[in-house]
C-alpha cells in the first residue's frame, strides 16, 4: 500500500486482534463522549459565544469579552460557579501552585490524601531539601499527607483524622509516576465526604490533570471546590498551545486570580492576545480528543497484554484518565518503546528519545513526543524515570487511527530489536 510504515504482518495481526476485543469499551466510550459534547455545546449557548468573543485583546486586558466568556463556559461545563482559564498559566504544575499559594496561609495545613503528589509539586510545596527558595513551607504553611492503601485505594480512616486540622484536603486525580489506580469521580467524591464529615470548612483541591471529559462528571459535582487541570491536556482538545485553568467555589477562584495577577485586580487585567479562538476551539473538542485518546489507551493496553507485558489499567477497566501505564520490565524494552512512540509521531519522528536529568525529577527520565505543542499530553507521547518496574505512561492520540499506529510501531521497534518475539 502506498505510504503505508514497514510494520511486520505479524504486529499487524496482533493489532487487528487486539482492536476487535475493545469493542465493548469503544462504544461506552462513545457514549461518554456524546454525552459530555452535549454538555460542552450547552455550555458555549448558554453564554453566548460570539465571534466577538474569539478577538484578542491587547496590554491590560480590561473588558476581554473573550476571556470573561471562556472562564463562564469552563464553569458551566463543569459544574463550577466560576473559571479562571489564563494562557498565562505555563502548566499544570503552575496552576496548582496558583491555586494552592491562592488559598492556604501561614499556620495552614496541607493534607495531601492521595499519598506523596506529583514530583513537580515537591519544591512548590518544600519537600526538597533546599529551603528559601519561597515554597509554601518556606511561608509557614504545615504539610502532612496519607499514604494510600497497598492496593492503591484510599486511606478513609486515616483521612478521616487528619483532615480535623487541614485547611486543604489535595486530591491527586492521576497516578503520575507510580502505579497506584487513578482515581474515578465518585472515588474522590467519597474522599471528600470522609474528609469534611470531620471538617466542614475544609477546601478540597482535585489536581485534575489528565481526567477532565474522561467520565461523564467532573469532581466539582460530588464536593471538590477547585479543581485545577493543563489546556495543554486534554480540556485544551489538542489546539490550545498553551495554559491552564482554575475552576469551582467563586471566592476560591478569586482568590486564585488575586495571587496569578496581584490583590485588588485579579480576574479583572490580563489581555488573551491571540489566545482565545484557540483556547475555545480547543475546548469545544475537547470531549472527542479525549474520546480518541481513551480508545488508544485501551488498544495499547489490549495489544502488550496479548504481547504478555501487564498494563494498568487492564484493557478491560474503566477508564478515569488518559494515561496507561505499561510494564515493560527493563530498560532496554522501556527505550525501545518509546523510541517507537517517537517513530509514529508526526512531528520530530526522525529524532531518537535519550534519557535525561529533567528539571523537577529525581531520575533521569525518557520522553517520546513528537508533538504539534511540545509537551502535549494529550498528543500520543510516552515518558517514564529510568528506575524500576519500567514502566512506561502512555498517553493521548488525538486520533485514534494514529494512535494505534503509534502504538504498533513501538511494538515493532521492540521486535526489529529482538525484545520480543511473535
Amino acid at each position: 500500500m502506498q505510504g503505508s510504515f514497514e510494520i511486520d504482518e505479524s504486529i499487524r495481526l496482533l493489532a487487528d486482534k487486539a482492536e476487535k476485543a475493545c469493542a465493548e469499551q469503544f462504544l461506552e466510550i462513545d457514549k461518554t463522549v456524546r454525552q459530555n459534547s452535549e454538555k460542552v455545546l450547552y455550555s458555549f449557548i448558554k453564554n453566548r459565544v460570539s465571534e466577538a468573543s474569539l478577538k484578542g485583546t491587547n496590554g491590560y486586558g480590561y473588558g476581554d469579552v473573550g476571556r470573561d466568556t471562556t472562564d463562564r463556559v469552563y464553569a458551566d461545563a463543569f459544574g463550577a460557579e466560576d473559571a479562571l482559564v489564563r494562557h498565562t498559566f505555563v502548566n499544570g504544575t503552575h496552576a496548582l501552585s496558583t491555586a494552592l499559594f491562592g488559598v492556604l496561609r501561614p499556620d495552614d495545613t496541607l493534607l495531601c490524601v492521595t499519598g506523596k503528589p506529583y514530583d513537580t509539586l515537591e519544591e512548590v510545596i518544600g519537600l526538597s531539601d533546599e529551603k528559601g527558595k519561597g515554597s509554601l513551607i518556606d511561608f509557614g504553611v504545615k504539610y502532612d499527607e496519607v499514604e494510600l492503601l497497598k492496593d492503591g485505594t484510599p486511606d478513609y480512616e486515616k483521612i478521616s483524622k487528619k483532615a480535623k486540622s487541614a485547611k486543604v484536603i489535595y486530591i491527586q486525580r492521576s497516578r503520575g509516576y507510580s502505579l497506584r489506580p487513578s482515581l474515578d469521580v465518585d472515588t474522590i467524591g467519597k474522599i471528600i465526604s470522609c474528609a469534611k464529615a470531620e471538617n466542614s470548612a475544609a477546601i478540597a483541591i482535585v489536581d485534575n490533570c489528565y481526567g477532565e471529559f474522561a467520565e461523564v462528571k467532573e469532581p466539582v459535582s460530588v464536593g471538590a471546590n477547585l479543581i485545577v487541570g493543563s489546556l495543554i491536556k486534554n480540556p485544551g482538545g489538542g489546539i490550545a498551545q498553551t495554559g491552564g485553568y482554575i475552576a469551582g467555589d467563586k471566592e476560591l477562584v478569586n482568590m486564585c486570580a488575586d495571587r496569578l495577577t496581584c490583590v485588588g485586580m485579579g480576574k479583572e487585567v490580563g489581555c488573551s492576545l491571540s489566545m482565545t479562538r484557540e483556547i475555545l476551539l480547543g475546548f469545544f473538542l475537547a470531549p472527542q480528543t479525549v474520546g480518541e485518546a481513551l480508545k488508544t489507551s485501551v488498544f495499547a493496553c489490549r495489544f502488550f497484554e496479548l504481547l504478555g507485558f501487564e498494563t494498568l489499567p487492564k484493557a478491560s477497566e474503566k477508564r478515569t484518565d488518559i494515561i496507561a501505564s505499561i510494564l515493560l520490565e527493563n530498560e532496554e524494552n522501556l527505550t525501545a518503546f518509546c523510541q517507537g512512540i517517537q517513530k509514529g509521531s508526526p512531528v520530530d519522528s526522525f529524532v531518537t528519545p535519550e534519557a535525561w536529568d529533567m528539571p523537577g525529577y529525581d531520575s533521569k527520565v525518557i520522553m517520546a513526543a513528537g508533538a504539534f505543542t511540545m509537551g502535549a499530553s494529550i498528543e500520543l507521547s510516552a515518558d517514564a524515570p529510568i528506575r524500576e518496574p519500567y514502566a512506561a505512561w502512555l498517553q493521548g492520540g488525538i486520533t485514534y487511527p494514529t494512535g494505534r499506529l503509534g502504538v504498533m510501531l513501538a511494538a515493532e521497534e521492540m521486535r526489529k530489536k529482538g525484545y520480543i518475539k511473535l
